[in-house]
């Protein structure tokens, strides 16, 4: 438990990265760049979409399952922002910005479960197997936090707000953690949905809010060709971190 509880600590703190971004001439570098980072970050979350599909395929007990729940997270996080004007008014701190931050926010909740699901499962193993599915989830989450803390800023949140908001979210790994560890048999039964359900999230993310911000942020060619090399980039790097780290 108190291994557990460690790791979960750990990951927790990965979300608190991006004030590295905001320390002296960073900070004006990284404000002035907004646009281009939301580009990295639609690149760091279609791989993470693509890889949380690809798990849910592989675990779930037909491919028709798998889908089924990757549908209807998109349909989730479509329906919560389309259809639901009370969770879609505009009057608040991210006011005139393009990029909605809290279908992200959202998102990530579900995905964190789902990572402290896996974390307590590890444990459960063996603490050698702990300690492994905590460094990938750790490296995992400095690029997809970091990534997430671009958005909000480019979203209208302040650093001190998003850096609170991107603590709060990361915290939900501990109801995935402390759940699976005391209900694990219970909490392995809703693996499958949680993966899909937050691949299916991620989707609508990347394809509704964060490339079409980087569309209507281009200018000319020479800018459009910035947007996607940095778009490439925040793939690869990610595409790289999932690789190395063998997944979740």
């Amino acid at each position: 438990m108190v291994e557990l509880l460690i790791a979960c600590a750990l990951i927790m703190c990965a979300s608190l990265v991006g004030v590295f971004t905001v320390w002296g001439k960073a900070g004006s570098i990284v404000e002035k760049n907004l646009d281009f980072l939301t580009s990295f970050a639609a690149g760091v979350f279609l791989i993470v979409a693509y890889h949380l599909g690809e798990e849910t395929l592989e675990h779930a007990a037909t491919a028709k399952e798998g889908l089924i729940w990757i549908l209807a997270g998109a349909l989730f996080i479509w329906i919560i922002f389309k259809l639901l004007p009370l969770l879609h008014t505009h009057g608040h701190e991210h006011a005139g910005h393009t990029v909605d931050p809290r279908r992200l926010l959202i998102s990530d909740s579900v995905h964190n479960v789902g990572d402290g699901i896996v974390l307590a499962a590890s444990f459960v193993a063996s603490s050698a197997l702990g300690v492994a599915a905590t460094l990938s989830i750790f490296f995992h989450e400095l690029v997809q936090e970091i990534s997430e803390f671009f958005v909000l800023r480019e979203g209208g949140y302040s650093v001190r707000r998003a850096l609170s908001l991107n603590f709060l979210v990361s915290s939900t790994v501990l109801i995935g953690a402390l759940g699976a560890y005391f209900l694990l048999d219970l909490f392995e039964l809703i693996e499958v949905p949680l993966l899909g359900f937050s691949a299916g999230a991620f989707l609508v993310v990347v394809l509704g809010d964060l490339i079409p911000h980087s569309l209507k942020a281009t200018n000319g060619y020479f800018h459009t060709l910035k947007h996607l090399v940095w778009f490439v980039l925040g793939a690869a790097l990610m595409f790289a971190v999932s690789t190395l780290g063998g997944g979740h």
